[in-house]
């Protein structure tokens, strides 16, 4: 470990790129789309990067500056939701209108439809985010440790294979339980699994190139050897 107790330049930015990543994630995950006839939330193309950034806090500056932004992220994310149920609640004036939808009530209409949130929803949502980041720092953390700092690329999507998997099966059960047959179910976590595995792993060579560049522009390549990994602490 080199330079536990000094300030960092460029935490703080890596930090805004995690937090913007899971809001904005979020927020498009309201659409469905289909890739390589594998029909996917939308927040595909980007929800992967949160996972990618929490792989570079944990193997730069450790896990629990990790937990750290683990956490930031999920209140961010509440107030951005409360915020928005909030406006959602709020009555519009009588000449508000959007493009094409000509009267209040159809405006209104399209933001609920875009930016409500189901309760339900949000549960899945809020618990496989915190297992799934978690569960990928923990495990990224004590392989450093195993492999003695080598070998980033297997920590890395070894991490992934536990954290994103973990995410998919949390959030598909707890969303859609009761409402897709099993069998939907199995193969939806599937599919989000297997793509976010897939990008985590092309994303390798950038993943190595932030984290090389990090190391030496803050000098700090922290091992978890004495880390109790506790979740809140």
């Amino acid at each position: 470990m080199i330079g536990e107790n000094k300030g960092y330049r460029w935490f703080h930015v890596v930090t805004a790129v995690f937090v913007t990543s899971l809001i904005v994630s979020n927020i498009i995950a309201v659409k469905l789309i289909s890739i390589g006839g594998l029909v996917l939330p939308a927040a595909v193309i980007l929800f992967p990067i949160a996972y990618i950034i929490g792989d570079i806090l944990t193997e730069v500056y450790g896990f629990d500056r990790a937990r750290q932004v683990i956490w930031t992220g999920f209140f961010c994310n509440l107030l951005a939701v409360i915020a928005i149920w909030i406006a959602g609640r709020l009555t519009p004036p009588p000449f508000w209108a959007i493009g094409i939808f000509d009267t209040p009530q159809a405006a209104q209409q399209a933001y609920q439809a875009i930016l409500g949130f189901a309760p339900r929803l949000l549960l899945a949502s809020f618990l496989a985010y915190l297992v799934g980041e978690f569960l990928n720092s923990i495990v990224l953390a004590k392989l450093k440790v195993r492999t003695g700092g080598r070998h980033l690329w297997l920590r890395t999507i070894t991490s992934t294979i536990v954290g994103q998997g973990a995410d998919s099966a949390v959030f598909i059960t707890i969303a859609f339980w009761g409402v897709f047959p099993s069998y939907a179910l199995g193969q939806a976590v599937l599919s989000q699994w297997l793509f976010k595995v897939a990008f985590e792993t092309l994303a390798t060579p950038f993943t190595y190139l932030v984290v090389n560049a990090l190391k030496r522009a803050e000098g700090v390549d922290f091992y978890d050897k004495d880390t109790e990994f506790k979740v809140i602490g």
